[in-house]
């Protein structure tokens, strides 16, 4: 069949992000290739993984958590244990592969080990690595000249102290990037920035000192998926073109070559429903974007589920994997 033929060339698929639209993504890239590497935020700092943040200063291991799941090859019990979330006393809230992970970081030197030896326990398909070591916290600076600091605190601003976010900053502009992560960036066939919320999931990856700049010297086309809908607090209004120019600003470099879109409809009473909260669709600027250098690819991506707007995981990894054999 195509898929096991294609899946002898494998190619080296790099996903950079974080949040569930990344772990969406890999749960649907592992049927087409094996060689798969996420590069995973670590500036959580809400729920149980800002929890375990405090508690034992260690990363927060939610994201990281995620993606292993998305690309094991467990059972289902085991999988159902990872994603267990209790639900009374001190540990209520908290998943237990969480706990597993932080019970790995306590046993090996380093966060990084943790997750690898993780990923050998869960017969991981491919890699995941947390984009730095260093203990960061996200900053964004509003257009008023406010600053707000913490993840969980910039994407419900909108909420206190409304404004559009002008820049995301690290609260340590040197933290360095794990070498493997970048060693894997240029050695990508493709680099796909995304699924996931743009100001606190994917470009707070690109502020870690030298991961942008090995996405821009990167040979492999540079794909960002664009988001179905927009997020309050984060992208009120934007476009597509408005979330590229964003990435690319804060890159310092003009980092995407192509840019992935929903071209799926939904049904008018969910967008009514994401209007209520303040939400829309992306809209899609096609000449802005391509007189911005960028190729527009339009494809059915999205799935209704619960009456939210998500990516569907086999019809966007099928996307990536065409852009791949188009070279």
């Amino acid at each position: 069949s195509f898929r096991q033929c294609f899946i002898l060339t494998c190619p080296k698929i790099v996903a950079i992000g974080g949040g569930t639209g990344i772990s969406t993504m890999l749960r649907g890239l592992k049927s087409y290739t094996s060689n798969i590497t996420a590069v995973i935020t670590v500036a959580d700092d809400g729920g149980g993984s800002g929890a375990l943040r405090n508690d034992l200063g260690m990363l927060p291991p939610g994201d990281i958590r995620n993606c292993l799941l998305a690309l094991a090859e467990t059972e289902p019990v085991m999988e159902k244990l990872l994603a267990y979330r209790f639900k009374e006393g001190s540990l209520k809230g908290q998943s237990f592969g969480n706990l597993f992970l932080a019970a790995m970081n306590g046993i090996y030197d380093s966060f990084e080990q943790a997750v690898k030896h993780m990923a050998e326990v869960l017969a991981v398909t491919g890699a995941v690595y947390p984009v730095t070591e260093d203990n960061i916290f996200l900053v964004a600076e509003l257009e008023d000249g406010t600053q707000i600091r913490g993840e969980s605190r910039i994407g419900g601003h909108h909420l206190t102290h409304p404004g559009r976010i002008k820049r995301i900053m690290l609260d340590k502009p040197d933290a360095k990037p794990l070498g493997q992560a970048l060693e894997a960036i240029y050695d990508a066939d493709a680099i796909v920035l995304g699924p996931g919320s743009l100001y606190t999931s994917i470009i707070p990856n690109l502020l870690v000192n030298g991961v942008a700049r090995a996405v821009y010297e990167a040979k492999a086309p540079k794909v960002y998926v664009c988001n179905i809908m927009t997020q309050p607090g984060e992208t009120e209004n934007y476009t597509a073109a408005d979330h590229i120019e964003a990435i690319n600003e804060h890159a310092g470099e003009p980092l995407v070559d192509i840019c992935l879109v929903n071209s799926g409809k939904i049904k008018p009473s969910i967008l009514k429903k994401y209007q209520n909260d303040g939400a829309g669709q992306v809209m899609i600027d096609i000449s802005k974007i391509r007189r911005m250098g960028v190729r527009i690819i339009e494809r059915d991506l999205v799935k209704i589920s619960n009456d939210l707007v998500r990516h569907d995981s086999d019809k966007l990894a099928r996307a990536v994997i065409d852009i791949c054999r188009a070279g």
